[in-house]
């Protein structure tokens, strides 16, 4: 199921949705519990569809499930930096290759690149200069860096240039993070020799990623209105919720749109039966110098579910503060789950995939009273959703009310 990626073992959330989270459409699953038994599950499919989803008895004919291992999105990055399991940590540097490949971990080149020489030092080993080097990365191309960062020409040119030619920019930068990738220390450096450095290397440059380890939905938002008949429609996005927060990334773009800790958000959704289902999220903002509350409405069929995961995660968070032991992690301080959230290392180049980009969103700057959803300039005195993160320290605010409100 779209709305469980990322999660394994423990059941979340989608218990407290009144439908079952199967479904037959798409690539999609059934988070499983330790209770249940994937053959018997199997048998039962087509009924199950038929008993919990709309789909059409064509596709309950032919759909068949798949039995998939995934991260758990309530495991803590912190604790993946205790584990000395060569296996185990193969499974989660597997699954963050797999989503950083399908751009499902949007990336700058850099880090792509960084990541891409990892995969190449466990796929070929250790790095050697020369042609067949370069010629097996380049065969390989696709299985290092996402598919927008390997396209190449077509035609003669390209036949000619796959023969030898000189590497394209991707592969060139791939190959210079290749051959700066360390051993460790009095370590055999032969193919064969324990992966486990870099399987923990690659998870902790994935850590850096602000959503690492999430959950994925689908849905969309309303694009910005443009032009003289100031058309906009909407943009599919995928909606990315972990222990830490939400990031709205754009589906097409492959770039962030919006990323906020739970600290600086409010939220809240609607389910209304003749309408679509939204997710709302709340966050400050600037209208023309002047700080206003910003509303993102998330068109989506999931939105009770995210909203579920919200709360969540929110409550498992305050929960853990509450009552576990301070732990002592093991790993160099680098590693973003390990810090504080102010002082968490981010990624700050100039245009980076990563940082929120406000202009693309078309975004209501106010709700009057709570009761209607109108486009005004200033402000309000409370939030509009009683959904917020009520304890610890955050940067959230809700802007004060000027002396008088110009509805614009």
């Amino acid at each position: 199921m779209d709305g469980t990626e990322g999660n394994a073992g423990q059941p979340g959330p989608a218990e407290r949705s009144h439908r079952s989270s199967v479904s037959s459409v798409g690539a999609r699953e059934v988070q499983l519990k330790p209770k249940h038994q994937p053959y018997k599950l199997g048998r039962q499919w087509p009924e199950l569809l038929l008993r919990f989803t709309d789909a059409p008895d064509d596709d309950v004919a032919t759909d068949e499930p798949s039995l998939q291992f995934r991260r758990n999105v309530f495991f803590p990055k912190r604790r993946e930096l205790q584990i000395h399991d060569e296996e185990v940590l193969r499974l989660l540097y597997e699954e963050a290759k797999g989503n950083v490949l399908a751009a499902r971990y949007p990336c700058d080149v850099e880090d792509c690149e960084a990541l891409g020489a990892l995969v190449c030092r466990v796929q070929l080993g250790p790095y050697q200069p020369g042609q067949p080097t370069a010629c097996a990365v380049r065969e390989k191309l696709d299985s290092f860096l996402p598919a927008h960062l390997c396209k190449r020409g077509h035609g003669l040119f390209a036949a000619l240039r796959g023969r030898g030619a000189k590497a394209g920019p991707g592969e060139q930068g791939l190959l210079n993070a290749y051959c700066k990738v360390k051993e460790a220390a009095g370590g055999d450096s032969g193919r064969g020799a324990s992966l486990s450095t870099h399987y923990r290397a690659y998870l902790l440059k994935s850590h850096e990623l602000p959503f690492y380890g999430c959950a994925f939905f689908h849905g969309e938002v309303d694009k910005p209105a443009q032009g003289f008949l100031h058309r906009g429609g909407r943009k599919p996005v995928v909606v990315a919720i972990s222990l830490e927060g939400v990031h709205v990334i754009d589906s097409r773009e492959k770039h962030v749109l919006l990323g906020l800790r739970f600290q600086e958000l409010s939220w809240d959704h609607t389910s209304p039966e003749e309408e679509e289902s939204v997710l709302w999220l709340e966050f400050d903002g600037d209208n023309e110098g002047t700080p206003v509350n910003r509303l993102l409405k998330i068109y989506s069929k999931q939105a009770e579910l995210m909203s579920g995961l919200i709360e969540y995660c929110i409550e498992l968070n305050q929960t853990s503060e509450l009552t576990a032991p301070q732990e002592t992690v093991s790993g160099p301080p680098s590693a973003a789950s390990s810090l504080p959230s102010s002082q968490r290392p981010q990624l700050q180049r100039q245009g980076s995939v990563v940082c929120s980009r406000l202009q693309h969103l078309s975004t209501i700057d106010y709700v009057e009273e709570g009761q209607q959803i109108k486009r005004v300039k200033p402000k309000r005195t409370t939030s509009f959703f009683s959904r917020q993160l009520s304890v610890g320290q955050g940067s959230y605010t809700v802007v004060q009310p000027a002396d008088s409100l110009e509805q614009g």
